[in-house]
């Protein structure tokens, strides 16, 4: 057991100020960072709860919603603004974790929370960058059957594991930060970084900087939405492939289509090139098919994952098809 002492912070810059000490870490609902710490793969010295910070999910006059950091992901999902306005994030919270979870884990939390490889928390037998950068990653040639085929490289395949954040990144979220600089944002789709040679930088976050809250802005009239998440068991598993979708279609053709994909990359994973192919296409079967077969053009599958390949191009086509069903 290694000591580490902990604070709770009355704001967000308290929480800063706070989280200035060294080696120090902020806390949510621990319902991964509790876990690292067990595993020592994380050994803060200090922990910062945030967990006092805003909750609030408030409907904006425009449609849109703004969503603070510390919201449960619960609360989230059952709120009635979100089920009807953005269906597609309130199913892929519940898609996630057991309730038990999703009550405890916060929406900045969710969306910074670490990989799930195996490897990764393997910290007594295997190699892994992101722990110790220059290591190796025995995933490659490894039992990858879970790892990605998108954005990886030879030194990380790891996937990025949340079901919420394929859902914010199809919805266009915006991620509200506070930091020793003052406050930004930034589009949740540029927040995590792919891992090139460097996979033990996640994301963009400054040092020290805090996930303040989310915004969702308003979706264009007529649009429907849809998450669908692919997985070896019904429940308690990590996608194989998730698909978010946002449609809209007019006399047939594509006016909207927004695409973010799970399971597949070390980052929610948008797919603009589905998202060119499909804008003012037909809404059919064959142009769903050829808009996910341009996305994957690209992937690179490992020994045990080729099969993600197909298993994305039917799941974004069965999604599509059922949106442009119900349009």
């Amino acid at each position: 057991m290694r000591p580490f002492t902990y604070a709770r912070a009355a704001d967000a810059a308290q929480a800063v100020r706070l989280r200035e000490a060294p080696q120090a870490a902020y806390l949510g609902g621990g319902t991964n960072l509790v876990d690292l710490m067990r595993e020592s793969i994380e050994a803060p010295a200090a922990l910062v709860d945030v967990t006092g910070l805003s909750s609030s999910i408030e409907e904006r006059a425009d449609g849109g919603l703004s969503i603070g950091a510390a919201a449960r992901n619960t609360a989230v999902a059952e709120h009635r603004a979100v089920r009807t306005r953005f269906p597609v994030l309130s199913r892929a919270i519940v898609s996630g974790g057991s309730a038990q979870i999703r009550n405890m884990a916060t929406v900045g939390g969710n969306i910074l929370q670490r990989t799930r490889c195996s490897y990764f928390y393997d910290a007594e037998g295997a190699r892994c960058n992101k722990r110790h950068p220059g290591q190796g990653c025995d995933a490659v040639d490894g039992v990858n059957r879970g790892h990605a085929i998108l954005g990886a490289s030879p030194a990380c395949v790891a996937t990025h594991p949340s079901d919420m954040c394929v859902a914010l990144a199809a919805l266009d979220a915006v991620v509200h930060l506070r930091g020793a600089r003052g406050t930004r944002t930034l589009p949740l789709t540029d927040l995590h970084r792919l891992p090139g040679d460097h996979p033990e930088i996640e994301t963009e976050l400054e040092p020290g900087e805090l996930i303040t809250a989310v915004e969702l802005p308003p979706l264009p009239p007529g649009t429907v939405s849809a998450y669908r998440k692919v997985r070896d068991r019904a429940s308690y598993a990590f996608a194989l492939v998730s698909v978010a979708a946002v449609l809209a279609v007019r006399d047939g053709v594509i006016t909207e289509a927004r695409l973010a994909l799970g399971g597949v990359a070390p980052k929610p994973w948008r797919a603009w090139k589905a998202e060119e192919a499909l804008v003012g296409a037909p809404a059919a079967e064959e142009t769903f098919r050829a808009a996910a077969q341009a996305e994957l053009a690209d992937a690179v599958p490992l020994r045990d994952n080729g099969f993600k390949i197909e298993l994305a191009t039917r799941t974004i086509t069965a999604v599509l098809g059922r949106l442009a069903g119900g349009a």
